[in-house]
């Protein structure tokens, strides 16, 4: 498996864990309790593996080498593109984590934030990974030279291997909270 392959697989459990926040965020519609832990795990998948885990192999490995080898159409599409929404997504989520904390003390106003944030994460990611496939990876593949591609491939796999324990935590996680939440 290649390094955008992996990414892209990474895209398949990212996606079912936006099922799994809008049906949880559903249930808050319902009128049902909110489920602070159910939430605050959805958040930790999140941060630490849709984000730190898969999001770091994109700009720390392939965007920076996309930047690096294609100029500057890969750095218009990088730096006004997927960063941005990177950097929107971790906003949503922050929002999220303090909605969670306004609601948990008292304050209900604070449900209307909870379902805006991730609901507008879920969107905004179903969108996003949406673009990365079928859009920047392919743009990746076809336009870096066959070394910069195998050095994205080894620095990835360096990655995973040095990191598996993450992706087996948390699609463990993920298996849990789908069977809450499907």
């Amino acid at each position: 498996m290649n390094a955008i392959e992996l990414m892209m697989d990474e895209h398949k459990y990212i996606k079912r864990m936006l099922k799994v926040v809008r049906k949880a965020t559903f249930t808050i519609l319902e009128g049902k309790s909110v489920n602070y832990d159910d939430f605050y795990l959805m958040i930790d998948f999140i941060r630490n593996y849709a984000d730190a885990h898969h999001h770091k192999k994109e700009e720390v490995i392939l965007f920076n080498k996309m930047v690096e080898k294609l100029g500057t159409i890969a750095e218009k599409t990088v730096k006004y593109g997927m960063l941005v929404e990177h950097d929107l997504g971790r906003f949503y989520i922050m929002s999220l984590d303090e909605s969670l904390q306004k609601l948990k003390s008292g304050d209900k106003e604070a449900t209307l934030d909870v379902i805006a944030n991730a609901i507008s994460y879920t969107h905004l990611l179903e969108r996003h990974i949406d673009k990365e496939d079928n859009v920047i990876y392919k743009f990746a593949q076809r336009e870096l030279d066959e070394e910069s591609l195998s050095k994205v491939d080894e620095e990835c796999i360096g990655f995973e291997n040095t990191n598996s324990n993450t992706k087996e935590k948390y699609i463990l996680l993920l298996e849990e909270l789908e069977k809450k939440y499907n």
